[in-house]
């Protein structure tokens, strides 16, 4: 053989080479790339009954009597909307991604930011449970379990070392679930758990919650001009930003571009979590919501939520201003939070009334 021969095949045999690794690159991005749009995606909603009812089976207490939605004790749909949305952030496709330290987890920042927003509402939930709706009243004792619950769900939320934030999240929905095992108990019992659906812990409750749906407002308003954004937050929110004008010449700083889309998912995932916690509280709180003539208000909020979370058509998230070509997401998110903002302002004050 030739030393131009010989030369031509060691070119071929490197073409070849460097052919199938760009082949083998190409296959690993698409594979990612096909991952990553998998795991990004939100979770669907769920019924909240359905699966109170279902966990309420599985636990064998009722025999091989079917289940009604009746059977099920006062404090227990909440409860189980709680365990089961936490479990939804655990197994959800692609599992708990925020901790991810790898791709394609580590560029997801929408979906993490989404996870974020519903964990904040999920702490605030779980608070509420163990410092109002269990107590009887400000000085009775705390429930054991929720006391340990509860610290559980505020641990860091981006820990993949040991211990990770799966495994105390995890031990969180546990002591939920033996919570929800003793509310189930007879009544007498020394360690049956307790529900209080009073009117003063829904007030309590609604005041989180309007802090919460008047800061993500105030926030996606921040996306475009200011004038724009001050026209859609809340009321009792104004005023603070008016104060923050005369000290710092500014209404509100404009959210930069790269992050409009990370505070719309936060927003995105506080909409979901909090519209099946209003779900079930529509349900455990049902008689005195009635009493109060407060369900209409209850399911304006729930209106409000299921509007918030409508499919996003566009690939991206598109930020226009004013009446022009390109629609804004964020106003849209922003005007659904501050009507239910404005419906729990109205919940609050009922609940207040004697």
């Amino acid at each position: 053989m030739s030393e131009t021969e010989s030369l031509e095949d060691e070119d071929a045999k490197s073409k070849g080479i460097l052919w199938g690794f760009g082949v083998f690159i190409g296959v690993v991005v698409l594979a990612l790339v096909i991952l990553g749009a998998w795991w990004g995606d939100e979770p669907d909603l769920f019924d909240i009954e359905e699966e109170a009812v279902e966990r309420y089976s599985q636990e064998g207490i009722a025999g091989d009597t079917l289940v009604k939605l009746t059977d099920l004790p006062v404090g227990y749909v909440y409860t189980n909307t709680l365990a089961h949305m936490a479990e939804v952030l655990m197994h959800k496709p692609g599992g708990y991604i925020t901790n991810d330290v790898a791709p394609p987890g580590v560029f997801l920042d929408n979906i993490q930011s989404w996870e974020y927003g519903a964990l904040i509402m999920l702490r605030d939930a779980a608070t509420a449970l163990r410092n109002h709706f269990s107590r009887d009243q400000s000085q009775s004792a705390e429930d054991v379990d929720l006391a340990v619950a509860e610290p559980y769900f505020y641990y860091e939320r981006n820990s993949w070392a040991l211990p990770s934030t799966e495994s105390e999240y995890q031990k969180g929905i546990d002591l939920l679930h033996a919570y929800m095992s003793r509310l189930k108990q007879p009544k007498g019992k020394q360690k049956r758990g307790q529900f209080y659906a009073r009117a003063d812990n829904l007030w309590q409750y609604s005041e989180v919650v309007i802090k919460r749906l008047g800061g993500l407002s105030t926030r996606l308003g921040a996306s475009t001009d200011r004038h724009e954004a001050q026209a859609i937050m809340p009321l009792d929110v104004l005023p603070t930003l008016e104060k923050t004008k005369k000290a710092t010449g500014s209404l509100l700083a404009r959210t930069p571009w790269l992050e409009i889309d990370d505070v719309f998912y936060e927003a995105r995932g506080a909409c979901w979590a909090l519209l099946h916690i209003l779900k079930s509280i529509k349900h455990d709180f049902d008689l005195i919501l009635e009493d109060k003539r407060a369900m209409r208000t209850v399911e304006s909020m729930i209106y409000s939520m299921e509007n918030a979370l409508t499919p996003i058509l566009s690939p991206m998230i598109l930020s226009g201003n004013g009446f022009g070509l390109l629609a804004n997401y964020s106003l849209s998110m922003a005007n659904y939070i501050a009507r239910a903002n404005a419906a729990a302002l109205d919940l609050r004050d009922i609940m207040n009334r004697g």
